[in-house]
């Protein structure tokens, strides 16, 4: 994905529409190359093995939401874990390609910034890699969006590019974008996930791997209760 510096001020309900656009280009391409965790590394998964024990060790029987879940990979992974695993995504090819992949499990489309979900009713929230879309002016509103929909007691596992800073990318799986993300220090998120009541239970940072160009950061968090 080449890579530029993002512009300076964002405006949100434009920045969404080009996440949207973006990814709805790239949906089917996307949906092919990674139909399942090829892209993980065995670190990465004993990190989501690690959330989906902890929420299933809490004995909630609640949902599970994968939030920014792309085509679905990751939604389709934790109920093979054992969790009542749903997703949401932003982009409505996205979306469609997730039915298509996995038809048994429910998907709809939704804003990481008001999530479609009464208060405390998840028993867990993966964001794998979708707050890297974020604007960092919209990242406390989105991280108390993510408490609000926890129960207490529930846990939060948030998979990010580690470092610092914007990018804009003009192409990305074949195709042209207009996408902006952001690099993410752990300690940075890991303030902004407590300032908004979550307890950050653990970070794990590893070095880049194959064709990756950052290191990848996980933290976990609860909602104390």
């Amino acid at each position: 994905m080449p890579a530029t510096t993002a512009p300076g001020p964002i405006d949100p309900d434009a920045h969404a529409a080009r996440v949207r656009a973006a990814y709805d280009t790239v949906a089917d391409a996307y949906a092919a190359l990674l139909p399942g965790t090829e892209a993980e590394t065995p670190l990465d998964l004993a990190t989501v093995g690690a959330f989906a024990w902890l929420v299933g060790a809490t004995g909630a029987a609640g949902p599970v939401a994968d939030v920014g879940c792309g085509a679905g990979r990751m939604t389709a992974h934790l109920a093979a874990l054992g969790l009542a695993a749903h997703g949401l995504d932003l982009s409505p090819a996205m979306v469609a390609a997730a039915r298509r992949a996995h038809p048994t499990l429910p998907f709809v489309v939704g804003s990481l910034a008001a999530l479609p979900y009464p208060d405390a009713s998840q028993a867990g929230v993966l964001a794998w890699y979708s707050l890297i879309h974020v604007p960092p002016a919209q990242l406390p509103g989105v991280a108390a969006e993510l408490h609000r929909v926890l129960a207490p007691g529930g846990h939060l596992l948030v998979g990010v590019q580690a470092g610092d800073g914007p990018r804009h990318l003009s192409r990305a799986y074949g195709h042209d974008v207009d996408l902006d993300a952001w690099l993410w220090r752990p300690d940075e998120l890991a303030g902004v996930l407590t300032r908004a009541g979550l307890d950050v239970r653990a970070r794990v940072v590893r070095e880049p791997e194959a064709h990756e160009r950052h290191a990848q950061a996980f933290l976990l968090a609860r909602r104390p209760g």
